[in-house]
């Protein structure tokens, strides 16, 4: 009897019917739907597709972010460089291997497999 109750209750009374007919089935209220379908999922500019843009655009902020703070730095290194001799013969000697007229230059090679052992 209680399982016949509820099988009563489940289905929809003429009420619902009518509300049914009258504002979901209304041609209004399905052609809206389907345009907000449209416009979220299938249309060039959806919600879908500016959520990814959005996402795109934060990562080259933080990219932007990152090569002004680079900059920066390469440009305080570069003024010093300029502006001082011997910070200048410094890089050339280091990065360049450069030497003064009768100098000699020894470059030392680290062995990589021995120090990977140890």
């Amino acid at each position: 009897m209680a399982e016949k109750k509820l099988i009563k209750d489940i289905q929809p009374t003429s009420e619902t019917l009518k509300f049914i007919k009258t504002y979901v089935l209304n041609k209004y209220v399905i052609t809206i739907c389907m345009f907000l379908v449209w416009m979220v999922f299938f249309d060039k500019t959806s919600f879908l597709v500016i959520n990814e843009l959005n996402g795109e655009i934060g990562k080259y902020e933080e990219q932007l972010e990152y090569y002004k703070t680079e900059y920066e730095k390469n440009d305080t290194f570069y003024k010093k460089l300029m502006n001082n001799k011997s910070e200048k013969e410094k890089y050339a000697r280091e990065n360049y291997f450069m030497k003064k007229p009768n100098e000699e230059i020894f470059i030392l090679v680290v062995d990589s497999t021995n120090v990977a052992k140890k």
